[in-house]
């Protein structure tokens, strides 16, 4: 009587456990992606959300002597960058280089004061990648 696996029934094993990770990876690597977009438009909103409430208080976007409004740094993935004026504001949450994100379809994100959304250095539809 034979105990334990052999050679055979090893690699059967090896081989399965392989094409299960083919399947299952490209859908965990979507959803890794999936979630890292949803945390750029939730950075965006936020900090429009705080340009707003700064406007409200001071009269524009951009800060003075006396209020200051601190933006958040960005995320894991992506990096945020504001412009500021009085009447205007313009917001991108640019991918970190050589990142997770860094060759995502939906290429960075951007969100004005008119509430307007743009993908600059994206092949996908707004839709998709803010999504709604």
């Amino acid at each position: 009587m034979q105990r334990g696996l052999g050679l055979i029934e090893l690699l059967i094993v090896v081989a399965l456990i392989g094409m299960l990770a083919a399947i299952a990876y490209p859908s965990y690597s979507d959803q890794l992606r999936r979630a890292a977009r949803s945390e750029a438009v939730g950075l965006l909103q936020d900090a429009a959300l705080r340009l707003e409430q700064h406007r409200a208080r001071a009269g524009g976007y951009a800060d003075s002597e006396q209020l200051k409004t601190v933006l958040p740094d960005g995320s894991r993935y992506y990096q945020l960058h504001a412009r500021r004026d009085e009447d205007v504001f313009m917001l991108l949450a640019r991918r970190v280089a050589g990142g997770f994100m860094a060759d995502d379809r939906c290429g960075d994100f951007r969100l004005d004061h008119a509430g307007v959304r743009d993908n600059p250095g994206g092949s996908e539809g707004i839709e998709a990648c803010w999504g709604s």
